[in-house]
C-alpha cells in the first residue's frame, strides 16, 4: 500500500508548488502529518514548514478539520478512510537547501515539498511531475526511481522505497544541458542548468576521473561498484555562487557561470574550474562518507530537532582532505599545484585565532549555531571543523604513512569504516568518537592515539611541520599580500591591516577585522564601509597602491561609514606579520611517501 504525491507547476509565476497527497484507506482512525526542520548534510533548523500555505485535507470532497500541534506537525482525524491532503508551498531559494520556482527553472529537496504522513512512512511513496503548461522545453533530472514506463529526463511518475529514499532524492527541472557518461559500468547524468560555456567533452572527462578515483578508493575489495544504480551531478548555475549537498545517489550542486573549463583555451586551469572540481569530489566522497558511514548520532536521522554529533570533524574533515587531493591523484593538478591549494587551507585556519577558542569537538557539536550562524565574530572565535578537520586528516594519514614506510595510509582507514558499514547491514550502529583512530592505530601498530586526541581536543595549531618534513615538504611562515589575504607577498614594504574587504557601491566593505590588528585598534568593525585612507577615496582597484606607498609605522586618517554615518579614525600601518604559510616541494624522492595511492 503506498500513497502518492502529485506536484504542479503551474503558479511559477508566484513561486508557488501546489501539491496533493493521495492516502488510500488505512486501519488508523487519525493520521499525524510533519515536515522535518533541517535536512541531512545542512546542520541548521530551517523550519521548511514556515513556506506551507493553504494545508487542507478532505474525505470524499468533503473538508476535515486539521488539528494543529506545533510548527510542523498535524494531525487529521480519518476514521480509516482515504483522505486527499493538499497545500502549497513557497519557493524561491536559489541554494542547494531548500526550493526553488521560477518560469526558468524548478528544483526542491523533498524536506521542503512533501509533508511526511507518518503512518505510512516506512511505506512505497509515488510521485507524479505534472508536466506544467507555461513550456514544453522542461526536463525533470532527479535520483528518484522511474517506473518502467517513465523515461529519463521525462515528466510523470516516480517512486520512492519509503519517505526517507523520498526525501534524500532532489529534483532539477528545466532547460538544462544534460551530459552522460559511465563510470565502473555505472551511469552518471551531469547536468548544467543555467547559462555557462562549458567545454563538455573536457569536464566529463575530469569528472570522470574523479568518480572512478573514489570507487576504486572504497570498493577495490568489494567488486568496484559504486553503491547506487546511477548517480546525478544537479548543477545549477548562477552569475555567482558556491554549494553543495549531498545525497546516497546524488548531489546538488551550486555554481558560477565561469566556473567551467573554457573551451577556446584547452590548457588552461582556471582557479573556478578546480573549484567547481573539488565540490564535485566532495559531494561524491559523501556518498561512503555521512550518506551511508556515519556517526552513531544520526542513525537513523531525526529531522524534527537538532542531532548533536562531535564527530563533523572526520565527516567533513577527511572528505575536504580527499576533495583537492583527488585532483593530484587522477592528474588534473601538478603535486606543486596542490600543495599550494593545501597552503592556502593551512592559512585559512591559522590567519584567525577561533582555533585558539574553540577545539574541533566543539566546532563539530555547535555547528547549528556558531558555524551555520556565524556571526561577525567568527574568524576570531571559532574554527571551522571542514577546514581543520582536513588538516587533522593530513596529520592522521602522514603519520599512518610514517609509521608503516607509506605501506599504509588513510585510505586503508576508510576502506575499514566502509568494510564495517557493509558488514553491519541493516544493524549498523555507526561510529564513535574513537572509531577513525582505533583503526588508524591497528593499521600501524603504532600508539597515535593521545596525540591525535591532543589535537582533536586542544586549541592549537595542527602540529604539521615535522611531519611533513619526512615527507620531503617545507612547512614555513610568510606575510600576505594587503589585498589578497591568503596570497603570498613577495615584496618587502607589504603593509599589515588585519582587515578582509569585499567591494562596495562606494568603498570597501569590512567583511572580517582579525583580533589585535590594526584595524580592530583602530576601532574597524565588520560592515563598516571605508571610503578614504590619507584623504585619498579607495576602491578595490587602488587600494593597494594607496597602501603600498604609505609609510610603515605611521599613523593614517581613515574616512569610513557606519550605519549611516560618516566617521573617522586613525590606523596605524605596521610591518607584514608572517601569518600565512607556503608550503614548498624540497626532496621529490620523500614526497613519493606521501604521493603513493595505497
Amino acid at each position: 500500500m503506498s500513497i502518492k504525491y502529485t506536484v504542479n507547476f503551474d503558479l511559477a509565476n508566484q513561486h508557488i508548488y501546489q501539491v496533493t497527497i493521495q492516502v488510500p484507506t488505512h486501519q488508523q482512525k487519525r493520521l499525524n502529518l510533519s515536515l522535518p526542520a533541517w535536512i541531512p548534510g545542512s546542520y541548521m533548523i530551517r523550519d521548511f514548514a514556515k513556506n506551507i500555505i493553504d494545508l487542507q485535507a478532505k474525505i470524499d470532497g468533503q473538508a476535515i478539520e486539521i488539528e494543529l500541534i506545533d510548527k510542523q506537525n498535524w494531525q487529521i482525524t480519518t476514521l480509516g478512510q482515504a483522505c486527499e491532503i493538499s497545500y502549497q508551498v513557497y519557493a524561491f531559494d536559489s541554494s542547494v537547501r531548500t526550493a526553488y520556482l521560477d518560469q526558468q527553472r524548478a528544483f526542491f529537496n523533498g524536506t521542503s515539498l512533501f509533508i511526511s504522513v507518518n503512518e505510512f512512512a516506512d511505506a512505497p511513496q509515488q510521485v507524479e511531475l505534472q508536466t506544467p503548461s507555461f513550456t514544453d522545453k522542461w526536463k525533470v533530472a532527479t535520483g528518484l526511481q522511474r517506473p518502467s514506463d517513465t523515461q529519463v529526463y521525462q515528466f510523470g511518475l516516480y517512486q520512492a522505497d519509503n519517505y526517507a529514499e523520498l526525501i534524500d532524492c532532489p529534483v532539477e527541472i528545466g532547460d538544462f544541458t544534460h551530459l552522460e557518461f559511465t563510470v565502473a559500468g555505472t551511469p552518471h547524468y551531469l547536468i548544467l542548468n543555467g547559462k555557462h560555456f562549458a567545454d563538455t567533452q573536457r569536464l566529463i572527462k575530469d569528472v570522470s576521473k574523479l568518480c572512478q578515483h573514489h570507487i576504486d578508493l572504497f570498493e577495490r575489495e568489494t567488486g568496484g561498484k559504486p553503491p547506487f544504480n546511477e548517480y546525478w551531478f544537479l548543477t545549477n548555475i548562477l552569475p555567482s555562487g558556491f554549494g553543495g549537498l549531498e545525497h546516497k545517489n546524488s548531489t546538488a550542486l551550486l555554481c558560477s557561470t565561469f566556473d567551467f573549463p573554457n573551451i577556446n583555451k584547452p590548457e588552461e586551469l582556471s582557479e573556478g574550474y578546480k573549484t567547481f572540481l573539488s565540490l564535485a569530489s566532495h559531494e561524491y566522497f559523501h556518498n561512503w562518507n555521512v550518506c551511508r558511514i556515519k556517526p552513531a548520532e544520526f542513525i537513523p536521522y531525526q529531522l524534527n530537532s537538532e542531532s548533536y554529533t562531535k564527530q563533523l570533524w572526520a565527516f567533513e574533515g577527511i572528505t575536504s582532505y580527499y576533495d583537492d587531493l583527488s585532483l593530484f591523484r587522477t592528474g588534473i593538478v601538478e603535486f606543486s599545484d596542490y600543495i599550494k591549494t593545501k597552503s592556502k587551507t593551512i592559512s585559512r585556519v591559522n590567519r584567525g585565532k577561533g582555533q585558539l577558542k574553540q577545539n574541533l569537538i566543539e566546532s563539530s557539536f555547535y555547528a547549528w549555531t556558531k558555524f551555520y550562524q556565524q556571526g561577525p565574530d567568527a574568524a576570531n572565535n571559532i574554527v571551522s571543523y571542514y577546514t581543520k578537520g582536513s588538516l587533522l586528516a593530513l596529520w592522521l594519514d602522514l603519520s599512518i604513512r610514517k609509521h608503516t614506510n607509506s605501506t599504509k595510509s588513510l585510505d586503508d582507514v576508510m576502506r575499514v569504516l566502509w568494510q564495517e558499514y557493509l558488514d553491519g547491514g541493516e544493524s549498523y550502529s555507526g561510529t564513535g568518537l574513537e572509531t577513525v583512530i582505533d583503526i588508524a592505530e591497528s593499521i600501524t601498530q603504532a600508539q597515535i592515539k593521545q596525540a591525535f586526541f591532543d589535537i582533536l581536543n586542544g586549541k592549537d595549531i595542527v602540529p604539521l611541520t615535522d611531519l611533513l618534513a619526512e615527507f620531503g615538504v617545507e612547512y614555513k611562515q610568510a606575510a600576505s599580500k594587503v589585498n589578497s589575504p591568503l596570497d603570498i607577498s613577495t615584496e618587502d614594504h607589504s603593509p599589515y591591516l588585519g582587515l578582509i574587504y569585499k567591494e562596495a557601491k562606494l568603498g570597501l566593505e569590512i567583511a572580517q577585522v582579525l583580533n589585535d590588528s590594526p584595524a580592530e585598534q583602530a576601532g574597524l568593525s565588520v560592515q563598516d564601509v571605508i571610503v578614504a585612507i590619507d584623504n585619498l577615496i579607495v576602491n578595490t582597484g587602488n587600494f593597494s597602491n594607496i597602501t603600498n606607498n604609505l609609510n610603515l609605522d605611521k599613523s593614517y586618517p581613515v574616512a569610513y561609514v557606519r550605519n549611516g554615518e560618516l566617521c573617522t579614525t586613525q590606523v596605524q600601518l605596521v610591518k607584514p606579520i608572517s601569518e600565512l604559510i607556503e608550503l614548498t616541494l624540497v626532496d621529490e624522492e620523500k614526497a613519493r611517501g606521501w604521493q603513493k595511492i595505497n
